[in-house]
C-alpha cells in the first residue's frame, strides 16, 4: 500500500509539474516541434501555445507600473512567419517608459535533436513613432516551418492609467491566455470587456510592504510620515494587492472576413480605465476623465490649439490665392487644393504637432496633425466656419471610453450651407467631402473654437456610383465583341485612384483580362485618374472569346457576360460582426446586346425587384428584347447604408444568393 501510495504521490506530482512546464518559458518538447498542424484548426498558419501577463506596481519613491509578457508560438507554414516579429510602442516624453526583450529563443528539430537559436542585439530595434513614441521591435532568428518560438518583455510606465489592453484572441488561434493583475488597495480601475468569449476570473488578496529609509532628514522618511504618521518610526508599512487572474483557453481565430473595419475590434479583450486613487490618511482622488476634459487638454496644448493661432507664416500667399474668389465654395477648393497639393505626409498618425504647423509649411512636410491644423487655420483666416475633428483611424480601432489615445488623427471640416463636409489634405487621392478610407471609422469628435466638442458622424450617407456601359455584338464563332464605358463617382473614384493611379496602363489592362477572364482588351483611356473634381472613366474595346454556348442550334449565355457576379462574399453560416461596406453604393450595368444573324430569342430572364428589409438594399434586373436582333439589359444594385448591423446577416447573404443567381441566368437563342 504504501509503494502504491507513493506511486500515485510521484504520478500526481509529475502531472503537475508537467502542467506548470506547459505554461513556462523554456519547456519545449520534441512533440511539440513536430506537430505539423494545430489540432483544432488545420488551417492555421502559426498559433499560440501560451500567452501570459503580469501587471504589478513597484514602489521606489512613487509607484511604477510593471507589465510583464510572456509568449511561446508555434509556426505551422511560411504565412506564419510574421508571427515571429513583435513590436511593442512605449512613451519617451517628460517620464520615459521603457520596454525590455528577454529570452527569446528559436526552436527547431534538427535530426530529431532540439536546436537552439537565442535573439542578438541585431534582432531588436528601435523605430520612432514619433515625438512621443517610439516602437520597440524584435524580429526572432532561425524561423522555419515547425519552429517555436518565446520571448519575454517587461515593460515599465511611471503612468499607472497607461494599462495596457490584453487581447486575448487572436487572429490565430490561442490555446491558453492568461492575466494576472496584482493591483494595490490605493488605486481603482474600471474594467472594460470586450468580446464573446467567457473568462474564467479568481480574485485573492495578499499583503505587501513599502519600505522607507528611516533616516529623519530622507525623502522616504518624509513621505511616510505623510502615509503613516503615527508609526512612521516603522521601516515599511504594509498594504493589500488585489489580484485578479483571468483565463481562457482553446480561443479560436479571429478569422478575417469581407466588409469587416478592423477585426480586433471584435477580439475578446479586458481595458482598465484608472478610475481613482485613495493613498492612506488621503481623500479619494477621482481620475476618470470625461470627454469633456480630453478635449480641453487637447485644444489648450501648445501642440494643437495654439497652432490654429498660428497664421503670420502663410497670410502672403492665402492673399495672393484668394484674390478675386467671392464664394465660399471657391475659397474652400481653392485652400484645400493649395495644402493639399504643396504638402507631404510624412506617415506619421498624431493629432499634434511635432515641430509645429510653421515649420511643417516651409518644409512642406508634416504628420496629419501639421497638415489638417493648418488646412483649419487657413480656412478660418478666410472667414470660413472650420473646425478641426478628432477621428481614430480603422487601423487604431474604436475606443470604448474616453481616453487620451481613442484618437490617433485629426482631420478638418468645414460647415457650408448648414452641412458639415469633412477634409484631410495628407492624401493625395482624396478630394473635398471624400476621405481616406482609413478615416472612416464611425464618429469623430469635431472641437470648436469655445473649446466645447461635438461627436460627428464620419460615414457617408450618399451613395457613390460605378456606371458600365456596355455595347456589345455576338457572332456565330462564340465570340462577343464591342466597347465599354466605365464611370466611378465620389468613393469609388477614390479606390480607384488608390489602387490604379500609380500603375502604367498595361498592369491596368493586365488586371482586367486576369479578373474576367477569357477576354482581350484593346484601345485602352482613362479619363480624370489626377482629376479630382470629376469622375473616373475608363474606356475600351473588348473581346470575349468563350462569351456562350453552342449546343445543337441553341445558343446560351449570360446577357450580363464577364460582368455577372460569380461568388456570394458572404460565405459564412452566422457573423458576429456589422457589414462594414465603408460607403453606400449603386453599382449599374446597361448593356445592349445584338444578337448574331440567322437567331432569335427563344427564352430570357424574367424581370425582377426585390429590396432588404429597413432599405439596406435593392435589386432591380430588367431586360428587353426591343427588336428582333436587339436585347437592352439594366441591372442595378444599391447598398444604401455603410454599415449593416450583423442581426441582419442571413437577409443579405440570401440578397446576394438571388443576386447571383439572376445575374448568372441565361438567355437562349433558336437558330432560325
Amino acid at each position: 500500500m504504501k509503494k502504491i501510495l507513493l506511486i500515485t504521490i510521484f504520478l500526481i506530482l509529475g502531472n503537475v509539474k508537467i502542467v506548470a512546464q506547459k505554461h513556462e518559458l523554456g519547456s519545449v518538447t520534441i512533440e511539440e516541434l513536430k506537430e505539423k498542424v494545430h489540432p483544432k484548426d488545420s488551417s492555421a498558419v502559426a498559433a499560440v501555445l501560451f500567452n501570459k501577463c503580469k501587471v504589478s506596481f513597484e514602489y521606489n519613491r512613487t509607484f511604477t507600473m510593471v507589465t510583464e509578457v510572456q509568449v511561446k508560438i508555434k509556426i505551422y507554414k511560411k504565412e506564419g512567419y510574421q508571427w515571429g516579429n513583435e513590436e511593442i510602442p512605449f512613451y519617451v516624453g517628460s517620464s520615459k517608459e521603457s520596454v525590455v526583450f528577454s529570452n527569446a529563443v528559436t526552436y527547431n528539430l534538427i535530426n530529431n535533436e532540439i536546436q537552439l537559436t537565442k535573439a542578438k542585439a541585431e534582432n531588436e530595434f528601435i523605430e520612432e513613432k514619433n515625438k512621443s513614441f517610439k516602437i520597440k521591435k524584435i524580429t526572432m532568428p532561425n524561423i522555419k516551418e515547425g519552429s517555436i518560438i518565446e520571448y519575454k518583455y517587461i515593460i515599465r510606465t511611471p503612468y499607472i492609467s497607461n494599462f495596457r489592453d490584453w487581447q486575448f484572441q487572436k487572429k490565430i488561434p490561442v490555446n491558453y491566455s492568461e492575466l494576472i493583475t496584482d493591483i494595490p488597495e490605493y488605486f481603482f480601475y474600471n474594467i472594460h470587456r470586450k468580446g464573446s468569449l467567457p473568462f474564467i476570473e479568481t480574485k485573492d488578496k495578499f499583503s505587501k510592504f513599502i519600505s522607507f529609509n528611516k533616516k529623519p532628514n530622507s525623502w522616504e522618511y518624509q513621505k511616510k510620515s505623510m502615509i503613516d504618521p503615527i508609526t512612521h518610526d516603522v521601516d515599511q508599512i504594509s498594504y493589500l494587492d488585489n489580484r485578479t487572474i483571468y483565463t481562457l483557453e482553446n480561443i479560436p481565430a479571429l478569422k478575417e472576413e469581407l466588409f469587416v473595419n478592423n477585426i480586433d475590434n471584435y477580439a475578446s479583450n479586458i481595458e482598465h480605465e484608472l478610475a481613482g486613487v485613495r493613498y492612506p490618511n488621503s481623500s479619494y482622488e477621482t481620475f476618470s476623465i470625461t470627454w469633456d476634459e480630453i478635449v480641453k487638454d487637447i485644444n489648450e496644448s501648445e501642440y494643437f490649439g495654439d497652432q490654429l493661432n498660428k497664421t503670420n507664416y502663410f497670410e502672403k500667399d492665402l492673399t495672393m490665392l484668394l484674390t478675386g474668389l467671392l464664394t465660399s465654395e471657391e475659397k474652400i477648393t481653392a485652400i484645400f487644393k493649395y495644402v493639399q497639393s504643396r504638402m507631404n505626409w510624412n506617415k506619421y498618425y498624431s493629432y499634434t504637432c511635432d515641430d509645429g504647423v510653421k515649420k511643417a509649411y516651409e518644409d512642406k512636410t508634416g504628420n496629419s496633425a501639421e497638415i489638417n491644423l493648418m488646412l483649419v487655420s487657413m480656412l478660418r483666416y478666410a472667414n470660413l466656419d472650420a473646425n478641426p475633428v478628432l477621428v481614430s483611424t480603422r487601423s487604431n480601432g474604436i475606443s470604448i471610453f474616453p481616453s487620451r489615445t481613442a484618437y490617433n488623427i485629426v482631420i478638418a471640416s468645414v460647415l457650408i450651407d448648414g452641412n458639415l463636409v469633412f477634409m484631410d489634405a495628407t492624401n493625395k487621392n482624396s478630394s473635398i467631402g471624400i476621405l481616406p478610407i482609413r478615416d472612416l471609422n464611425w464618429f469623430g469628435r469635431l472641437i470648436k473654437k469655445d473649446g466645447t466638442s461635438d461627436l460627428v458622424d464620419l460615414m457617408p450617407k450618399i451613395s457613390s456610383y460605378d456606371v458600365v456601359n456596355m455595347l456589345v455584338r455576338l457572332d456565330e464563332k462564340g465570340q462577343a465583341e464591342g466597347q465599354v464605358r466605365e464611370q466611378y463617382l465620389d468613393y469609388k473614384a477614390l479606390k480607384f485612384r488608390e489602387n490604379f493611379s500609380t500603375q502604367t496602363i498595361d498592369t491596368r489592362i493586365q488586371k482586367i483580362e486576369k479578373e474576367y477572364k477569357d477576354i482581350e482588351i484593346e484601345d485602352y483611356n482613362l479619363v480624370n485618374d489626377k482629376n479630382f473634381d470629376d469622375s473616373v472613366v475608363e474606356k475600351y474595346s473588348v473581346k470575349n472569346t468563350n462569351a456562350y454556348e453552342l449546343i445543337g442550334n441553341k445558343i446560351y449565355f449570360s446577357p450580363m457576360l464577364q460582368f455577372a457576379m460569380s461568388k456570394n462574399p458572404f460565405k459564412q453560416e452566422t457573423r458576429e460582426y456589422p457589414i462594414d461596406f465603408s460607403f453606400p453604393v449603386k453599382d449599374m450595368h446597361m448593356i445592349n446586346l445584338t444578337i448574331p444573324d440567322g437567331y432569335q430569342v427563344e427564352s430570357m430572364p424574367k424581370n425582377i425587384a426585390i429590396a432588404m428589409d429597413n432599405k439596406y438594399g435593392s435589386f432591380r434586373y430588367t431586360i428587353t428584347n426591343t427588336s428582333e436582333t436587339q436585347i437592352q439589359l439594366s441591372v442595378v444594385l444599391e447598398i444604401n447604408s455603410s454599415i449593416i448591423p450583423s442581426e441582419h446577416y442571413d437577409t443579405l447573404k440570401q440578397f446576394f444568393k438571388v443576386i447571383i443567381e439572376k445575374e448568372n441566368e441565361k438567355i437562349i437563342l433558336k437558330k432560325n
